[in-house]
């Protein structure tokens, strides 16, 4: 098992700046991939960025340029940081990780607010 935390959510204006942190404990070397996912209210929940085990990143096109995924497995954590925060990037911010064989683990979330 993987448990994860994530911290840094909180309430900003349009055009600041967050950095949420997903912090990973229990069976961390079964963890191949991790991400960050979000969900706004009455949508589905969506990727936001990837990075990968060799340190590969990957992000939605809503975000690109503005948003900076990081991993540091030496302290087992992901960072999201998170510039020129627009009122649409509001929403819960999950951590997942994936393992290397299927598993699929989720934080508890933190909650995004941007306002116009």
């Amino acid at each position: 098992q993987v448990q994860l935390v994530e911290s840094g959510g909180g309430l900003v204006q349009a055009g600041g700046s967050l950095r949420l942190s997903c912090a990973a404990s229990g069976n961390i070397f079964s963890i191949n991939t991790m991400g960050w996912y979000r969900q706004a209210p009455g949508k589905q929940r969506e990727l936001v960025a990837t990075v990968f085990n060799g340190g590969r990143t990957n992000y939605a096109d809503s975000v690109k340029g503005r948003f900076t995924v990081s991993r540091d497995n030496a302290k087992n954590t992901m960072r999201l940081q998170m510039n020129s925060l627009k009122p649409e990037d509001t929403a819960v911010y999950y951590c997942n990780a994936a393992g290397f064989y299927g598993s699929n683990f989720w934080g508890q979330g933190t909650q995004v607010t941007v306002s116009s």
